[in-house]
Protein backbone atom coordinates (compact mmCIF):
# COMPACT_ATOMS: atom_id res chain seq x y z
CA UNK A 1 0.00 0.00 0.00
CA UNK A 2 2.77 2.70 0.52
CA UNK A 3 4.04 1.45 -3.16
CA UNK A 4 1.08 2.85 -4.47
CA UNK A 5 1.08 5.93 -1.97
CA UNK A 6 4.44 6.82 -2.94
CA UNK A 7 3.96 6.31 -6.94
CA UNK A 8 1.11 8.15 -7.10
CA UNK A 9 3.10 11.22 -4.88
CA UNK A 10 5.98 10.66 -7.49
CA UNK A 11 3.37 11.07 -10.18
CA UNK A 12 1.66 14.50 -8.91
CA UNK A 13 4.78 15.99 -8.34
CA UNK A 14 6.44 15.02 -11.67
CA UNK A 15 2.72 16.23 -13.47
CA UNK A 16 3.14 20.08 -11.06
CA UNK A 17 6.99 20.35 -12.14
CA UNK A 18 6.48 20.24 -15.95
CA UNK A 19 2.95 22.51 -15.92
CA UNK A 20 3.31 25.14 -18.20
CA UNK A 21 2.78 28.69 -17.07
CA UNK A 22 0.80 30.88 -18.90
CA UNK A 23 2.01 34.53 -19.69
CA UNK A 24 -0.13 37.37 -21.28
CA UNK A 25 0.65 40.31 -23.16
CA UNK A 26 -1.82 42.91 -23.80
CA UNK A 27 -1.46 45.55 -26.65
CA UNK A 28 -3.43 48.53 -26.91
CA UNK A 29 -2.32 51.06 -29.47
CA UNK A 30 1.22 51.44 -28.57
CA UNK A 31 0.88 50.59 -24.89
CA UNK A 32 2.34 47.11 -24.33
CA UNK A 33 1.81 44.92 -20.49
CA UNK A 34 2.81 41.72 -19.90
CA UNK A 35 0.91 40.06 -17.18
CA UNK A 36 0.98 36.78 -15.14
CA UNK A 37 -2.08 35.30 -16.83
CA UNK A 38 -3.49 33.37 -13.71
CA UNK A 39 -2.69 36.75 -11.10
CA UNK A 40 -3.59 39.28 -13.45
CA UNK A 41 -0.26 41.46 -11.72
CA UNK A 42 1.72 43.22 -13.83
CA UNK A 43 4.75 42.42 -14.76
CA UNK A 44 5.77 45.62 -16.80
CA UNK A 45 4.61 48.14 -18.92
CA UNK A 46 5.97 50.31 -21.72
CA UNK A 47 5.59 51.79 -25.08
CA UNK A 48 6.35 50.41 -28.57
CA UNK A 49 7.68 53.30 -31.00
CA UNK A 50 9.42 50.30 -33.53
CA UNK A 51 7.97 48.72 -35.79
CA UNK A 52 7.39 45.16 -34.87
CA UNK A 53 7.39 44.58 -30.24
CA UNK A 54 9.40 40.83 -29.65
CA UNK A 55 7.59 38.60 -27.02
CA UNK A 56 10.19 35.74 -26.35
CA UNK A 57 8.28 32.69 -24.83
CA UNK A 58 10.21 30.19 -22.76
CA UNK A 59 10.14 26.33 -23.74
CA UNK A 60 7.16 24.51 -22.62
CA UNK A 61 4.79 28.47 -21.87
CA UNK A 62 1.87 29.36 -23.07
CA UNK A 63 1.75 33.26 -24.58
CA UNK A 64 -1.83 34.98 -24.48
CA UNK A 65 -1.87 37.33 -26.62
CA UNK A 66 -4.83 40.40 -26.14
CA UNK A 67 -5.12 42.84 -29.00
CA UNK A 68 -6.78 45.56 -27.63
CA UNK A 69 -7.16 48.17 -30.86
CA UNK A 70 -9.99 50.61 -30.02
CA UNK A 71 -10.70 50.78 -33.83
CA UNK A 72 -10.65 48.03 -36.52
CA UNK A 73 -7.49 47.04 -36.99
CA UNK A 74 -5.06 44.26 -37.95
CA UNK A 75 -1.96 43.52 -36.81
CA UNK A 76 1.23 41.67 -38.52
CA UNK A 77 2.55 38.56 -36.37
CA UNK A 78 5.35 36.89 -37.21
CA UNK A 79 5.90 33.99 -34.90
CA UNK A 80 9.16 32.10 -34.49
CA UNK A 81 9.39 28.49 -33.80
CA UNK A 82 11.80 26.03 -32.15
CA UNK A 83 13.51 24.70 -35.37
CA UNK A 84 13.96 28.29 -36.45
CA UNK A 85 11.01 28.68 -38.99
CA UNK A 86 8.86 31.63 -39.39
CA UNK A 87 5.30 31.94 -40.22
CA UNK A 88 3.16 35.63 -40.43
CA UNK A 89 -0.09 35.86 -39.79
CA UNK A 90 -2.71 39.35 -40.13
CA UNK A 91 -4.73 39.07 -36.56
CA UNK A 92 -7.89 41.31 -36.39
CA UNK A 93 -7.03 43.40 -33.22
CA UNK A 94 -10.18 45.01 -32.34
CA UNK A 95 -10.18 43.38 -28.68
CA UNK A 96 -9.56 39.49 -29.85
CA UNK A 97 -7.44 36.97 -28.04
CA UNK A 98 -5.13 34.42 -29.33
CA UNK A 99 -2.82 31.38 -27.63
CA UNK A 100 0.29 31.00 -28.78
CA UNK A 101 0.82 26.96 -29.96
CA UNK A 102 3.46 24.92 -27.26
CA UNK A 103 6.56 25.05 -29.82
CA UNK A 104 6.99 28.36 -30.33
CA UNK A 105 10.46 30.92 -28.97
CA UNK A 106 9.68 34.57 -29.96
CA UNK A 107 6.04 36.12 -31.51
CA UNK A 108 7.16 39.48 -33.35
CA UNK A 109 3.75 41.97 -32.86
CA UNK A 110 3.51 44.78 -35.88
CA UNK A 111 1.69 47.76 -35.10
CA UNK A 112 -1.90 48.47 -35.33
CA UNK A 113 -2.90 49.09 -39.15
CA UNK A 114 -5.99 50.41 -40.81
CA UNK A 115 -8.33 47.17 -41.90
CA UNK A 116 -9.35 47.49 -45.37
CA UNK A 117 -12.20 44.86 -45.88
CA UNK A 118 -13.53 44.03 -49.56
Amino acid sequence: MNKIALTIALVFGFTIANAQDTTCTYFDGLRVLEFDYYKTEILYEEQNFSEYFDVYVRYGDVLCLHLSDKKDYVRKVIVTYFNLSTQAHILDSKNYVYFSPNNIIKVSVGKPKLAIKL
